[in-house]
């Protein structure tokens, strides 16, 4: 059974391996986990204020992850989407499950503007974003934050 809930830090070493597993080896992205400190910090990082993340698990196997960074005055960052190969596509609909989530609480916080950086390689998360109501946007019309990876090369925006 399909769980999605809030990162819980029992997860954390399974989680830094499930990212970096689909960043370098699934999409052969140049993303070391010391670039990616504060996912081992992510009460301290994701769990305060208006930040959060999410975990799917399917029994006790992590098979997603979805974070919302707060950017102040009404804006947030969609974070760290990720779903293991064996999960994506329709059949589970997690990441829309994923998506759906965050947006719940972004409105529950009374959020008015998300925005998202990634690769250009990722092309079919492009599609999910887009098909999703993102908005492609150039890199200067994204607010600056730590969220942004060097690996990101397009940007987008959802108005809630």
């Amino acid at each position: 059974m399909i769980t999605i809930k809030p990162f819980e830090p029992a997860f954390t070493e399974a989680l830094i391996t499930f990212i970096l597993d689909i960043q370098q080896n699934e999409f052969g992205l140049p993303i070391k986990r010391e670039d990616q400190s504060d996912l081992a910090n992510i009460p301290e990082e994701f769990q305060q204020g208006k930040s959060n993340f999410w975990i799917a698990v399917d029994v006790d196997q992590l098979i997603g992850t979805i974070a919302l960074s707060d950017l102040g005055a009404g804006k947030a960052a969609l974070r760290k989407m990720f779903v293991h190969k064996d999960y994506r596509g329709a059949t589970h609909g997690l990441a829309m499950k994923l998506l759906n989530t965050l947006i719940t609480w972004a409105k529950e916080q009374q959020l008015s503007d998300l925005y998202l950086g990634t690769a250009d390689k990722l092309h079919a998360a492009h599609r999910f974003y887009e098909k999703n109501g993102f908005v492609l946007v150039t890199r200067n019309e994204v607010p600056d934050g730590k969220y942004i990876m060097a690996v990101d090369t397009k940007f987008y925006h959802l108005a809630l």
